[in-house]
């Protein structure tokens, strides 16, 4: 590595063309300035001037070091004015979080992103595993997760939480007093559903629920915002985190309706850990943490 200095005090020689003038610039002596340039030639093993009496010629190796100074200087500078410049609205944004609270989020950084042509938000929704392997090697800077992380590179805020809801089509009864009701009626199952099955369907009917793989199923859909289109058209019932039902484009169409026995998923908001987050971070930060005060 060459050492910085005299690689500043070589690259202002070049641009004064003049020791004394470089002295000058640098406030430095002028046999500060010589002293820096045979050091650096020293530790090239070049020289990098030609002297004819009080002017001097570069050589190839002079060149090349000159066009390297400069070339350093402009990205200094241009570090310099990144890390001085902490723009809310330039930059990216990466965000990873549970399908169901993707379609509830994204619609909210709408009017962020309409209002900043210089910022990308990256919202990608996905399992927990993937959120929390993300933040972790650094492929997302904000991940919604359903629990505490509790991992060492990383830091976590509680959002609170929201409840797991058994989904039905608006016109079904007021209750369900039998796991044989919701069996006639048919599961729409999606990925996440016969984990929230085994969550909450056994909590409530722990001698009638037969398990996921015994479940019987009218359909079964991956894309979170067409989960809830079955049951509002009457097929079936779904099990959902609230989020997912909030988002929905026709809710008047469904209902959710309570079990006796009640369960809420938690939200934590995590980053890694010992990151000063940006200020356009900071704004995605708040408007997540906002989404998540609206649920109940």
């Amino acid at each position: 590595m060459l050492n910085a200095n005299w690689l500043n005090t070589f690259t202002t020689l070049c641009e004064t063309g003049h020791f004394t003038r470089t002295a000058e610039r640098l406030n430095m002596t002028q046999p500060g300035v010589s002293q820096h340039l045979r050091k650096l030639e020293l530790q090239l093993g070049k020289n990098l001037i030609s002297q004819q009496g009080k002017s001097f010629t570069l050589t190839a190796a002079g060149e090349a070091v000159f066009a390297l100074g400069l070339s350093r200087r402009s990205e200094e500078e241009g570090l310099r004015e990144v890390i001085e410049t902490d723009d809310r609205d330039k930059g990216e944004v990466r965000i990873a979080c549970s399908g169901s609270f993707a379609m509830l989020l994204y619609p909210s950084l709408f009017p962020w992103m309409t209002s900043a042509p210089d910022l990308s938000v990256q919202l990608e929704a996905a399992p927990q595993a993937d959120i929390l392997a993300g933040l972790t090697d650094g492929r997302f800077d904000l991940g919604v997760l359903a629990a505490d992380p509790t991992h060492p590179r990383l830091e976590a805020r509680h959002l609170g939480h929201e409840e797991l809801c058994l989904v039905m089509p608006a016109g079904a009864p007021e209750e369900v007093t039998a796991f044989a009701e919701l069996d006639a009626r048919g599961f729409i199952a999606h990925p996440d559903g016969y984990a929230y099955a085994d969550d909450l369907l056994n909590l409530n009917f722990p001698d009638a629920y037969p398990g996921g793989d015994k479940m019987r199923v009218r359909g079964y859909v991956n894309q979170i915002g067409q989960i809830p289109a079955s049951v509002a058209q009457g097929i079936g019932y779904t099990l959902l985190p609230r989020s997912g039902v909030d988002s929905f484009g026709e809710i008047d169409r469904l209902k959710v309706v309570p079990l006796p026995e009640r369960r809420w998923q938690e939200l934590w908001l995590a980053h890694r850990r010992g990151r000063s987050l940006s200020a356009r971070l900071t704004y995605a930060s708040s408007l997540i943490i906002q989404t998540a005060a609206r649920l109940k």
